[in-house]
């Protein structure tokens, strides 16, 4: 496999210690190394416990066998102790080890968001090709599993390895020596119980991996069907107004349906792989507790051994290959946890790799110059993400004060603004805007976070910024008058106002920010006429100064505009030219290239004279 540059494919672990290792090189890294020394010596604390028991275990069987009664009193002692010692070292393990997976977490998720919340990017990976959907899944879910199962599967293998370590040595020690003959020859054999315990490990852990494959590539699979139907549900909820609007529940129970059956199916595949895989486990589990004390048997009954060293050599065996079946009891896990890393990794890779393309030559570059007052277009060209051309090359000057309205071509338009905004990279050419002017889009839709009214007309700048005072005053200017006293009350606005009420509101931030630059797209298509021309005369009174640049494919627009841009798609592409602009100008069927139309909506909860939607 290759990656992008056509190089072979770093390995699996390459790439995720590339990409989440940094936690431990970070600013913070005093401090995550000392939770990882920490959670190391307790996870050293925690096979103390079993090796102790393992030896209390001998002395406690022998005391029994011997009928003592002061040795077994003892016993109850020394048991108490090691109790009370497992108990401190176990809660500060959970303590500690929850502490790094948290930390991990944070700095993983901000490292992404920090990526995918940038000039853009989570506007342009939309349009690449790969395996990087469901963004915000793979941020709160699959970056959740990556660290805490790391970390959990880390911490369990470390456990095995000392457990293997010490209880190795303790079982060479009671195996003592066996004579074998082999072609007449006898043959001391020492530590003949530890070579059983490998090979009955070995056998069993190949039998598991062979068993255990199609478990992994289940997991993936329903892993991705599961990211489908949370995608699903939340688009619905996303658009609960819409879909009661058309009445469409019916349609969406389908679609959901459909993809719950997904879910079904990958349910229905992991539990056939669980289900060959647990044919094996429930006889190795079994045969695990018995197996042991079967061999050591002969040397009880023999008289070579006392019961105490029986029952210590079967917990010896046990702990010994307890601890190389790690691979066995963590197959299931470990595949979630890959499953969930490559999807994280997926998602950091293609935004790298949208990083990598929009850094080179032959993108559209947008710069901020002192010597410029207005904005200029040079020799830009817009092209679609696959290299196909949207608009073709031109020239064009804004001067600062011109009022411009843009027409024809809708997509062409949308990603014109999109390319002045610095969201739209693919294409050609410079975009230059003057350096201390504010610059303000206005979409179709405005986003409306989940908060307070002033919180929201501050957005993205910060509440404090905006008295009641002025919030009220912006509010009243835009005919949303009736909404002042919700100013500090949280609400889903975009649930909570009609359609024509949410592009009052868009006016009304713009009102509170007051920029240079403004840029609007469609933003007054669901108002009637006459709170379209009040809104749009508030921006000649309030902001006189302003450069307005407006798209829009009505006939209305003309009369508040002094120039026009025509978008006319000839041969598959764009071509923009100005046309001439005033009351006069008329926006026909033969110029643009579709007419919108609005459906009726259902006016405001609140209406008022100034507030109607159009009809």
């Amino acid at each position: 496999m290759t990656d992008r540059a056509g190089e072979p494919r770093p390995s699996f672990t390459r790439r995720f210690l590339r990409f989440a290792g940094g936690y431990w090189a970070g600013e913070a890294r005093l401090g995550v190394w000392l939770l990882t020394a920490a959670l190391a010596l307790l996870t050293i604390g925690q096979v103390v416990v079993p090796v102790l028991i393992n030896l209390w275990s001998e002395r406690l069987f022998d005391a029994l066998e011997q009928r003592s009664m002061d040795r077994f009193v003892t016993m109850i002692g020394a048991v108490g102790v090691i109790i009370a010692f497992n108990i401190v070292n176990a809660v500060l393990h959970l303590k500690v080890k929850r502490r790094l997976q948290l930390g991990w977490r944070d700095w993983l998720t901000r490292k992404l968001l920090e990526g995918w919340l940038r000039r853009g990017r989570h506007h342009q990976i939309a349009y690449l090709p790969g395996d990087h959907d469901n963004p915000d899944g793979r941020i709160a879910e699959d970056i959740r599993i990556t660290t805490e199962m790391a970390i959990d599967l880390g911490h369990s293998l470390t456990y095995c390895a000392l457990l293997l370590i010490s209880f190795t040595n303790i079982l060479w020690m009671l195996s003592g020596r066996i004579s074998v003959t082999v072609f007449g020859t006898e043959l001391s054999v020492p530590g003949h119980l530890l070579f059983i315990a490998l090979l009955y490990a070995a056998v069993g852990t190949t039998i598991a991996l062979l068993v255990g494959q199609p478990l992994v590539d289940a997991v993936n699979r329903r892993q991705g069907f599961e990211a489908h139907f949370r995608f699903g549900l939340a688009r619905v909820r996303e658009n609960g107004q819409a879909i009661a609007l058309l009445h469409s529940e019916s349609a969406e129970r389908g679609r959901l349906s459909g993809l719950f059956g997904g879910v079904k199916t990958g349910w229905h595949g992991q539990t056939r792989a669980l289900g060959h895989m647990m044919l094996f486990s429930a006889t190795y589990s079994v045969l695990s507790a018995a197996f042991p004390i079967l061999v050591a048997a002969p040397r009880y009954i023999a008289g070579t051994i006392s019961l105490g060293v029986l029952m210590q050599t079967a917990q010896a065996f046990q702990q010994t290959v307890g601890a190389l079946s790690w691979p066995i009891d963590n197959l299931a896990r470990a595949a979630e946890w890959r499953a969930s890393v490559e999807r994280v990794l997926s998602l950091h890779e293609a935004l790298e790799r949208l990083d990598d393309e929009t850094g080179k030559a032959g993108h559209i570059l947008v710069e901020r110059s002192d010597a410029h007052r207005g904005l200029s277009f040079h020799g830009v060209a817009i092209d679609n993400p696959d290299g196909t051309a949207v608009v073709h090359d031109f020239d064009l000057e804004i001067r600062r004060g011109d009022r411009v309205l843009i027409v024809g071509d809708p997509a062409a338009a949308d990603r014109l603004f999109r390319a002045v905004a610095r969201a739209w990279p693919w294409g050609r050419g410079r975009i230059v805007l003057p350096t201390d002017n504010r610059v303000f889009f206005m979409p179709e839709r405005p986003y409306l976070p989940y908060d307070g009214l002033r919180a929201v007309l501050a957005y993205p700048g910060l509440e404090a910024t905006v008295s009641p005072a002025k919030a009220a005053k912006a509010l009243a200017l835009v005919g949303l008058e009736h909404l002042a006293g919700r100013l500090d009350t949280p609400e889903r606005w975009d649930e909570a106002l009609s359609v024509p009420e949410r592009q009052r509101l868009g006016f009304a931030r713009l009102l509170v920010a007051r920029p240079d630059w403004i840029f609007l797209e469609d933003a007054t298509d669901s108002l009637d006429a006459q709170s379209e021309a009040e809104l749009l005369d508030l921006i000649g009174r309030e902001l006189p100064e302003a450069t307005v640049l407006t798209i829009g494919n009505h006939a209305g627009l003309a009369a508040y505009h002094t120039r026009r841009l025509v978008l006319e798609r000839t041969n598959g592409a764009v071509t923009l030219r100005e046309a001439a602009a005033g009351p006069a100008a008329e926006v026909s069927t033969n110029v643009l290239s579709r007419i919108v139309h609005v459906p009726p909506r259902l006016p405001p909860p609140h209406p008022s004279p100034a507030s109607q939607g159009r009809g």
